[in-house]
């Protein structure tokens, strides 16, 4: 009975989520209310204390020898993939803001208490699992270019990769497989964090009705996945300090956008 609750939610009774046709005006209204969010009440400050230990160990991965050189751009780019799910505080923000509730930092915690937890690292541990995937694709595509052997430095990995037909196939190739990876992760997961922190739907009807949204409304979403990844590039491109501001709106406005894309329930 366990294993049914995480897959089909907490309550037999509860209806399955409905989703709405939207409109770009509403994507872009999203990534505002998101802002709004932020600046009202900025939780930057709790980011800042995540965001550099995270980029340090990125940089230390990077810096600790030439066989890391390969997973660099997939480990940042990777980032997307599991973002969703790193976001669960600012989605609890923004609901107890919306309901008018005391929008403390440390309110981010409560996420801990929702009957949905299980359902939600259910989903969660998919994205860890894709995101997984995407690494050892990313590996297995460098080797089918490069051969096993490793970079002997970071000026030889880039001198490689940007001035040889190999390394521009590299780029071609990686590119196009992950935009599929994320995809993937963005019909299958768009409103299904924010829908199960509303509701105990469960795993199953949270992933369905991400898919659905992401069927209706497919020009929408893809703008929107689109917004996210360049957003975040932007947040990678200083040093990743701007990841401090990036990552709370793009949270934030994920709510907003899950208001929009999913008809509230009775």
């Amino acid at each position: 009975m366990t294993h049914f609750h995480v897959i089909a939610g907490g309550n037999e009774n509860v209806a399955q989520p409905r989703v709405r046709r939207i409109g770009m005006g509403d994507v872009f209204a999203s990534l505002h209310q998101g802002l709004d969010d932020f600046w009202a009440k900025p939780s930057h400050y709790v980011f800042l204390c995540l965001v550099y230990p995270a980029a340090g160990i990125v940089l230390a991965y990077w810096t600790s020898g030439a066989n890391a050189l390969p997973l660099l751009f997939p480990l940042m780019s990777g980032f997307a993939l599991i973002g969703p799910f790193a976001a669960l505080g600012l989605y609890e923000i923004s609901r107890r803001r919306e309901l008018g509730l005391d929008t403390s930092w440390n309110h981010a915690l409560e996420v801990r208490h929702s009957p949905a937890v299980p359902a939600i690292l259910a989903v969660g541990l998919m994205l860890m699992a894709i995101f997984v995937l995407w690494l050892v694709t990313a590996q297995t595509l460098y080797v089918s270019f490069f051969g096993p052997e490793q970079p002997e430095s970071l000026m030889t990995f880039i001198k490689e990769v940007f001035t040889t037909d190999r390394g521009w196939q590299l780029i071609l190739y990686g590119n196009a497989i992950g935009f599929l990876f994320a995809l993937v992760v963005l019909a299958s997961t768009v409103v299904a964090f924010p829908l199960l922190l509303d509701r105990d739907v469960g795993a199953a009807a949270a992933v369905f009705t991400s898919a659905k949204a992401f069927l209706i409304n497919p020009v929408e979403v893809i703008v929107w996945g689109l917004i996210v990844a360049v957003l975040l590039a932007a947040g990678f491109a200083v040093l990743f300090a701007g990841l401090a501001i990036v990552i709370p709106v793009l949270g934030h406005a994920t709510w907003h956008l899950y208001r929009k894309l999913v008809v509230p329930e009775r």
